[in-house]
């Protein structure tokens, strides 16, 4: 997630300067052909701006779209947040020797809140990390050139910032060591990470830890933290249908091949000054529509780490601040800092 409240011109043109050159080579071809004479073919002007505005409408619907999914992203994130906040006020307040006939040491109740709070810690990290797996249609899934810059996007204005902070992470600094080799073996850890903490509301009802309400309110808490987790992997496993995502692309080359052999023409009207301008304004319009085009591909998934994802790290160490403090520990992880700009 981007944090500066403006985009700098330097790191704008890191990210589409590669597009800049490349429009500049095929605008001055065109304006070589013309100016010496190889050609005399002319489109008007009025079909080039009819596809131009059909391609505008089309993929601004694109990018409001992926929009949608980001934003909806950050709203789920939200949920986690404050359900998990939930969770870790009803530990704190729910467990104790209120229904037991023997009371437990206040060593033994603490131990059964922390278990309960790191696990949940441990899901929060384990989930973030799933929705990190690539999928197959994600940039850095499709080999090649663009595989490669989706790489470099990651390395330079992503997760790769961070990778410090992520390594500093492991769930076996909040699961024990059978609970850890059982979880990491099952297809989905994150889902058994819940699982497992129902199984141990149950035990705790059976020891009359907690009583029916509570053991109730405390598993509707849990079966939302399920809701959640859902929702963010149909964002991550269902893409944004591919006919709305690949025909932009498609349609904005098509406008892009059109353009010169409509702008130029009209511009050498006025003259030699006229047809070189013809470069740089075909450049940038030609930019603008590729660059609607790039904002809403990168968009669409927020789960890929690069620029544009929901900060879950971020969240995630904001979560489990609040939840140890909530066990009453002093000794806690830092909060995660923005790095040029950027807050994974």
């Amino acid at each position: 997630m981007i944090v500066s409240k403006g985009l700098h011109i330097s790191k704008l043109l890191k990210w589409s300067g590669h597009h800049i050159v490349w429009l500049t080579l095929v605008m001055s071809f065109a304006v070589l052909i013309y100016h010496f004479g190889w050609i005399n073919f002319v489109i008007p002007w009025l079909p080039v701006s009819v596809i131009g505005t059909a391609v505008a409408f089309y993929v601004g619907f694109k990018n409001n779209q992926s929009y949608s999914r980001t934003w909806e992203a950050r709203k789920i994130w939200g949920g986690i947040v404050n359900e998990s906040r939930t969770w870790g006020m009803q530990v704190d307040g729910f467990i104790n020797n209120q229904f037991r006939n023997d009371d437990a040491s206040p060593e033994e109740i603490h131990a059964i809140k922390q278990r309960l709070i790191y696990r949940h810690i441990a899901w929060l990290y384990q989930h973030r990390k799933q929705l990190l797996v690539p999928t197959s249609w994600e940039h850095i899934s499709q080999g090649g050139l663009m595989s490669r810059t989706a790489e470099m996007y990651q390395t330079r204005f992503g997760v790769g910032l961070f990778e410090e902070e992520i390594k500093q992470i492991s769930l076996q600094d909040y699961l024990n060591g059978e609970e850890y080799n059982f979880i990491m073996q099952k297809a989905n850890p994150a889902t058994q990470l819940i699982n497992a903490q129902s199984r141990d509301l149950a035990a705790l009802r059976a020891a009359n830890y907690i009583d029916d309400f509570r053991h109730m309110e405390m598993e509707k808490v849990l079966r939302a933290f399920y809701t959640l987790q859902g929702k963010n992997e149909r964002i991550k496993k269902f893409p944004l249908p591919r006919q709305y995502a690949n025909m932009s692309r498609y349609f904005v080359g098509i406008f892009i091949t059109f353009l010169p052999f409509s702008m130029i023409p009209a511009l050498m009207d006025s003259g030699k000054v006229g047809i070189w301008l013809s470069i740089p304004v075909s450049v940038l319009i030609g930019w603008i529509y590729v660059m609607m085009e790039i904002v809403g591909d990168y968009s669409e998934n927020p789960f890929q780490g690069m620029v544009n994802d929901i900060p879950m790290l971020s969240l995630s160490r904001t979560i489990e601040i609040d939840l140890r403090e909530m066990l009453g520990e002093t000794e806690l992880p830092a909060k995660i800092e923005s790095k040029g700009n950027v807050l994974m």
